[in-house]
């Protein structure tokens, strides 16, 4: 039989190391480590979210458990109190640059073109995360309550986190908005909470398209109807101008299968009718993202108080995401995202070929009865 290494170590091969330890000498504050690294402290935080740990004690007891098989990995002894001071004072930055460097790669053999446009798609939307005010007194949100909000833009593509920023609970999506560098020619989608005429005219300018839908109390300038033959569905297709802008956009109006009416509003004038409300439909993606991520990665909950530990747990978990998504667009049994991780879970510390894992079993034919 062929010698394999556990499955963990095939999954964190990644992660350039080489890559990574360039990132932790350019991201490192204090004293030089004597007993410890970054790897380590990486290392026991991806075992966290990959084996759905939930303390500090139950990682360093885990990977005790483990020990002859962590060898491999490079990782040094880990103790409670030395994660937990790591996770406090070393910088997340690492982490959050170590995520964009992934998603290169992961880009790369993600699916493209979804759509069949060639603008490149992108859904924006941002969740809240609840945190105690009296153990974490820096996330300000409410008087008595305390939350960090994640914004993030979704590449429709591959369902990849392209734009991802971490602030206080009560800043606004549209304060993330105006800062975002969406490439021109990209096509945005977003919900009625970024409306805001003076920015849609700023992507107008600068060659970005988007599709979102009208509020009710919108003051609109009706002008011509477009000509052409309606999808099923849709019952009005025509230029508008919203007041305060300077640029004519158009207005869709379709009929979902469920009998709701929609008005979407969108500059994107090439595009049919159709696949207008279809992008609007295709928004769901990035709740759905929110939902997963909440579900099966370890970001509701954490482990240490201090503001960088949260983002370091934040970041980490995001990177472990990618992980999930590179071997689910690999995956030669078409998994969801789930399944992959819930393999992974079952064989962590398992010397098994990652290949063979994600590969169906090979069903024997019964054998036949013959009669005589």
């Amino acid at each position: 039989m062929a010698h394999c290494n556990t499955v963990l170590n095939q999954v964190v091969g990644f992660f350039k190391r080489h890559e990574f330890e360039s990132l932790a000498r350019k991201h490192h504050i204090g004293q030089k480590f004597r007993s410890f690294n970054r790897w380590s402290q990486f290392m026991a935080m991806m075992v966290c979210q990959l084996s759905g740990r939930k303390s500090l004690r139950d990682i360093v007891e885990n990977l005790k458990a483990q020990g002859h098989k962590l060898y491999h990995l490079g990782m040094k002894t880990v103790s409670r109190t030395t994660l937990a001071r790591v996770n406090d004072e070393q910088p997340h930055e690492l982490y959050k640059e170590l995520f964009y460097k992934m998603l290169h790669r992961c880009k790369a053999v993600a699916p493209s073109h979804r759509f069949k446009i060639d603008e490149k798609v992108y859904l924006l939307d941002a969740t809240t995360i609840n945190l105690c005010l009296e153990a974490f007194p820096w996330a300000t949100y409410r008087q008595k309550k305390g939350a960090i909000k994640m914004h993030v833009g979704l590449d429709a593509d591959g369902y990849l986190p392209e734009f991802i920023d971490v602030t206080e609970g009560k800043k606004h999506e549209m304060s993330w908005a105006r800062m975002l560098q969406l490439p021109a020619g990209s096509l945005a989608v977003f919900d009625r909470g970024f409306t805001d005429y003076d920015w849609w005219q700023q992507l107008t300018t600068n060659g970005i398209f988007f599709v979102t839908r009208l509020k009710e109390n919108a003051l609109v300038e009706y002008f011509k109807k477009r000509p052409g033959r309606k999808a099923t569905g849709v019952i009005l297709d025509q230029e508008i101008r919203l007041k305060g802008m300077k640029d004519k956009l158009r207005l869709v109006q379709f009929i979902a299968d469920d009998g709701n009416d929609y008005r979407f509003v969108t500059n994107a004038h090439h595009l049919k009718a159709a696949i207008v409300a279809d992008l609007y439909k295709e928004r769901w993606k990035i709740e759905l993202f929110f939902k997963w991520i909440k579900q099966n990665l370890k970001i509701k909950t954490f482990l240490g108080t201090s503001e960088n530990a949260v983002l370091t747990q934040i970041w980490i978990a995001l990177c472990v995401y990618l992980v999930l998504a590179y071997l689910t667009f690999l995956s030669k049994i078409g998994s969801s995202m789930q399944q992959i991780l819930r393999l992974l879970q079952l064989n962590l510390f398992e010397r098994r070929d990652l290949e063979s894992l994600f590969k169906p079993p090979k069903v024997e034919a019964s054998p036949q009865l013959v009669l005589l």
